[in-house]
């Protein structure tokens, strides 16, 4: 049974739809809908419906308690594995070739079969790699 589609579910649905590879927090989402008549519980409680429903994603980063969301009802978001930077919360899909060639290794060697619906590989972004390369340089300057 769908969920009824309230108006405040419309707005989220919609603010999430235009920020698909994402992770933010419940919090930073009420702010950005504060303007359009949606409560911070509201945001919260539709967040969980949405994530029983399988419409978002919730990750937590790395050394935190910040639980932030990531919206994953889109098909291209289906098929991909997704990428999770554990330094800045960012995701990204990883690249459909090298996503398909994972998949087909597991599946031969560990005789695995992957759900790329629910399946986020946990590392380092580009960028915050480079900013602890710089971060270390200076620190052993000093």
């Amino acid at each position: 049974m769908a969920a009824y589609l309230t108006k405040q579910r419309r707005i989220l649905l919609a603010f999430l739809a235009d920020h698909p590879d994402e992770s933010l927090s419940a919090a930073d989402i009420a702010q950005a809908l504060s303007n359009q008549s949606i409560s911070v519980s509201a945001v919260y409680r539709n967040l969980a419906a949405l994530e029983d429903e399988g419409k978002v994603r919730r990750v937590t980063r790395s050394g935190s308690r910040e639980t932030l969301y990531q919206y994953t009802d889109t098909e291209d978001c289906r098929e991909h594995l997704h990428l999770l930077c554990r330094s800045c919360g960012a995701t990204y899909h990883m690249n459909k070739a090298d996503a398909d060639a994972l998949i087909e290794m597991l599946a031969k060697r560990e005789q695995f079969a992957v759900d790329t619906a629910e399946t986020v590989l946990y590392g380092t972004c580009e960028a915050c790699q480079i900013r602890e390369r710089m971060k270390a340089r200076y620190e052993k300057r000093s």
